[in-house]
């Protein structure tokens, strides 16, 4: 019996033990962990938001549609700024404003003896493109951008500086587009200001409405540090972002505003900090405000590649008589009337007495004779000119055969300062009894079809507009700006079709031999354009005003920022801009 209990007891003790380690696991109590936690384990944390874009606020006066640089219907400071930006130049200023190679896009442009051009007489320059140079949209840089803007600024009205595009014989593609020979059909020094702000033939030539309207909302691809990101004309902002695709090297901010506002509005946002950089016209009255904020900002004037004349057109019908034009140009107050286009702003330290070159640019001098274009209206020679011409003064009205003279003066749609400089004029002819009215059509419509009417041609309507205000671009090689500007309408050099007149709607055929030497190099600039520049002030043919000029004003929380060399704009250096982030991360 005690034997048997013996027996039992293990059998006892083992089934307690399994008992109480059942009722364990019925309890809330956690088991023992499987492994042991790592001392270096931490709690999952949240990651941080990345860090805000670096971005600059530059303010301009107005954003309009329009940014083709090679039109005189887009010139703007936001049109400057744009392209200096996205669109690629072959040369570009130098530290001393002359012409240099942009390395960035080139290899090298020079001009070769191919043994042909001695025996054509023509003129040969090879390109060579950068391998890597290529459109934001990934196409290459090559030959065909050439080959484009040589064919419209050779043909289209209303163009910058055509007068070099139209001595290009031909343009011809090797090695795949990234070498590109340019024959002249006769030699050509200006070729170094040729090719300036190249567009993207492959997204271009057959865009709807062509070169006219293409570019009326930006640029459809880049090749430059920056990229159009958003346009928002209703609301004067225009966001652009790193151009990813860029070869060169990256920009320092991540995106830069281009934010449109009046010069109070400017003010304003430089004095808050809303705006980095501001680059627009400003009157005399804005220009006190802006020292007023100190040393928060720095200002400089920025002198800008075009000059405002007012246009007296030879072939007009009520100016075909140099004594009527004479008499306009005596009946008005030019200092007057560059108070009002400037505001007495920049602008005003900056009148312009020459025909050809702006008064910022190198080789400047005055060339206007004195005393004949200056200071108050001259009644009485007003009156002998137009009674010289057959007209009389009929009460407040001068007349000829019983019909008023009354001139037809056009500035451009939404150019505000030109339209205010055409009412001025209007109201200035007016008071000395010679009716006039304003009239302002498109730009497109102004610079392409109003004014580059032929005066020589038999047949057609002859021009509508008596007067204009308009730009007169600089910057370019000087004997091309003067044959743009003054020369006969050209014939293409394979003998075809002749190319759009001048916008003055002047031709001088016993000057036209002295306008054309001077472009080819036969005799120098200087001794072309005396002859010239005597020749347009005897004949009252136009009337310079002053040259454009902005100021640029800029915070201490932007670094970078450079003036820019020659007629650059001051954006052509944001790629070197740094800002500070950006209040949001919307892009």
């Amino acid at each position: 019996m005690n034997a048997h209990r013996g027996r039992r007891r293990p059998l006892t003790a083992a089934l307690l033990l399994l008992t109480l380690s059942v009722l364990a696991g019925c309890t809330n109590a956690p088991p023992p962990p499987l492994v042991k936690p790592s001392p270096s384990s931490s709690p999952t944390t949240v990651p941080s938001k990345p860090p805000k874009p670096k971005e600059v606020v530059v303010g301009v006066g107005e954003l309009r549609g329009g940014f083709n640089p090679h039109a005189l219907a887009d010139i703007s400071p936001a049109t400057r700024a744009l392209s200096s930006l996205m669109l690629p130049s072959v040369f570009e200023p130098g530290p001393d404003g002359k012409p240099r190679l942009n390395t960035m896009l080139m290899e090298s442009a020079e001009v070769v003896d191919d043994g042909k051009g001695r025996e054509s007489g023509r003129f040969t320059v090879r390109y060579r493109i950068r391998t890597d140079a290529g459109w934001s949209d990934g196409a290459p840089l090559a030959a065909e951008d050439f080959v484009y803007l040589w064919k419209q600024l050779r043909s289209q009205p209303g163009v910058a500086e055509p007068a070099g595009y139209r001595m290009i014989h031909d343009v011809n593609s090797r090695q795949a587009g990234k070498t590109v020979e340019v024959s002249f059909s006769r030699p050509y020094p200006g070729w170094r200001q040729l090719f300036d702000n190249l567009l993207p033939a492959h997204l271009l030539q057959d865009a709807p409405g062509g070169w006219a309207d293409a570019l009326d909302d930006g640029y459809p691809a880049s090749a430059g540090p920056y990229a159009i990101r958003r346009v928002d004309l209703d609301r004067g902002e225009i966001v652009l972002m790193r151009n990813e695709r860029y070869w060169g090297p990256p920009a320092k901010t991540d995106r830069i505003v281009l934010r449109a506002s009046d010069q109070s509005g400017q003010v304003e946002a430089l004095r808050s900090g809303d705006t980095g950089v501001a680059l627009f016209r400003a009157d005399a009255a804005t220009m006190e405000d802006l020292r007023g904020l100190g040393d928060s900002v720095r200002l400089s004037t920025v002198p800008s590649p075009a000059t405002t004349q007012l246009l007296l057109r030879p072939n007009s019908p009520r100016l075909s008589d140099r004594r009527v034009r004479e008499a306009v140009v005596a009946a008005l107050d030019r200092e007057a009337l560059i108070d009002v286009g400037s505001g007495g702003g920049p602008g005003r330290q900056l009148p312009a007495h020459s025909q050809v070159l702006a008064p910022s640019e190198s080789g400047y001098q005055p060339t206007e004779p004195a005393g004949t274009f200056s200071g108050a209206p001259k009644p009485q020679r007003v009156a002998r000119l137009l009674t010289e011409a057959g007209y009389r003064r009929d009460g407040d009205v001068w007349s000829r055969d019983g019909h008023p003279l009354e001139l037809v003066i056009a500035a451009q749609f939404r150019s505000e300062h030109y339209v205010r400089l055409a009412e001025a004029t209007a109201d200035q002819l007016r008071e000395q009894g010679i009716q006039a009215r304003v009239i302002t059509p498109r730009g497109d419509e102004l610079f392409g079809s109003m004014l580059p009417s032929d005066p020589l041609a038999e047949g057609k309507q002859r021009a509508t507009v008596d007067m204009a205000i308009t730009p007169r671009p600089a910057g370019g090689d000087p004997a091309s700006m003067m044959a743009s500007r003054w020369g006969c309408p050209a014939t293409s050099p394979s003998g075809g079709h002749s190319f759009p007149h001048n916008m003055a709607g002047f031709c001088d055929p016993l000057l036209q031999p002295t306008i054309e030497a001077a472009l080819s190099g036969r005799i120098p600039f200087s001794e072309a354009s005396s002859r010239v520049e005597s020749t347009l002030w005897a004949r009252a043919v136009a009337l310079p005003l002053y040259q454009h000029a902005q100021v640029l004003a800029i915070s201490r929380e932007v670094k970078g920022v450079e003036q820019g060399n020659g007629f650059a704009s001051p954006l052509d250096t944001a790629g070197n801009w740094i800002g500070a982030p950006a209040e949001t991360y919307d892009w």
